[in-house]
């Protein structure tokens, strides 16, 4: 089976094609490195050509408010009209656990980011294409990021907030399961298997990395800009968790750095 990934070639794509690749399919890594661009349409229907799926990992360069919603956008709209023209029978797309309740914040936050992923879903649910979106909690490879937002001098201030991070192995896993898979013409959750609370996630992050800097506990701390609470970042119930631990994972990844 033809499976075209966009964004082919970065951190989720990368290994959702290896993936699929390993199952015996017949995988395009779609990028504009490899020549496909699906702001231009530059190689888009060359590469549907014959598709049955297509996976969409692909992300704005830019986390500021109109270039985001302008990348979703085009993109979305481009890709999809591709798809029609090219009988492609399944639509996955990668989102965001919490996308609908980190709309609104204050100016410089990341929540004209979500606004253009709520874009992006809804795009896709209003064309006609059978889709399957997956919602997927952080990253444990982006944590130093949210250490690094959250930095004044040697103090790290964060809130207390529940997550459930997952590693990009396990995302990128359930991302192909799903391609293999029947459109849902809805949503699927992905998780890590275990809920912590933000400051002691980082905490453990910057012990087991060697970094002097200090986590500080403040209630009133925004993530990334944006008000959250419990319910913000975390699963539903039903979601699918992934198999590896934050504390396997950073056992793994600072023996490695030694």
């Amino acid at each position: 089976m033809k499976i075209v990934v966009i964004g082919g070639s970065g951190l989720i794509g990368a290994k959702v094609v290896s993936n699929l690749r390993q199952r015996g399919h017949e995988v395009v890594a779609a990028s504009p490195s490899t020549g496909v661009n699906t702001l231009t349409g530059e190689g888009l229907a060359e590469a549907l050509a014959d598709a049955r799926v297509v996976v969409d990992v692909a992300n704005s360069p830019s986390f500021e408010d109109k270039p985001a919603m302008e990348f979703f956008e085009t993109s979305g709209r481009n890709l999809l009209a591709g798809e029609a023209a090219a009988g492609v029978e399944h639509h996955v797309a990668l989102s965001v656990v919490g996308t609908d309740r980190l709309l609104a914040s204050g100016p410089g936050s990341l929540s004209g980011y979500f606004r253009a992923k709520m874009a992006q879903e809804n795009l896709i649910k209003a064309s006609g294409i059978p889709f399957t979106i997956i919602h997927a909690t952080q990253f444990f490879e982006f944590v130093k990021g949210i250490a690094q937002s959250a930095t004044d001098g040697s103090t790290v201030r964060l809130s207390p907030i529940l997550m459930q991070p997952i590693v990009s192995d396990d995302v990128a896993a359930a991302v192909a399961d799903v391609a293999l898979g029947q459109p849902i013409n809805g949503m699927i959750e992905v998780a890590g298997p275990d809920p912590i609370r933000q400051d002691e996630l980082v905490r453990q992050f910057l012990r087991a990395t060697g970094d002097a800097r200090k986590v500080v506990t403040d209630v009133n701390a925004r993530y990334f800009g944006i008000e959250v609470n419990d319910q913000s970042l975390v699963p539903s119930a039903n979601a699918r968790l992934g198999p590896t631990h934050f504390r396997d994972w950073l056992s793994r990844s600072t023996a490695q750095r030694v």
